[in-house]
């Protein structure tokens, strides 16, 4: 299984679609997807990427896995607490407690 597969598998998730669905909306062919997911295909044609990063609003190399996207983070936060939804103000919210947990943690010498 491909790094791209995994991250188009987590983004079609979010989105709440389909691979299949994706596919369609993007015109290319499914059995891309599973070339990816079965790993007799690691990556895509460079047309392709731009459009499924277009599709999904992350750059091509995030979608690739070659760069950290700034609000993955958030997002798979909001996903993992929440289920999806979540406000700023909330995310805020688990932030301040995660730092909270280090400083105490490290306090008390069970930290790093």
């Amino acid at each position: 299984m491909s790094l791209l597969y995994e991250n188009l598998a987590r983004l079609c998730q979010e989105k709440g679609i389909t691979p299949y669905r994706m596919c369609r909306d993007c015109g290319i062919q499914p059995s891309v997807m599973t070339d990816l997911k079965m790993g007799r295909r690691k990556t895509v044609k460079a047309e392709t990427a731009g459009r499924l990063a277009a599709y999904f609003g992350v750059t091509v190399p995030v979608l690739l896995g070659e760069e950290e996207d700034p609000q993955l983070t958030d997002r798979a936060l909001k996903f993992a607490l929440f289920g999806g939804e979540a406000t700023d103000a909330q995310l805020e919210e688990v932030r301040q407690f995660a730092k909270f947990v280090r400083a105490r943690d490290k306090a008390e010498g069970r930290g790093e």
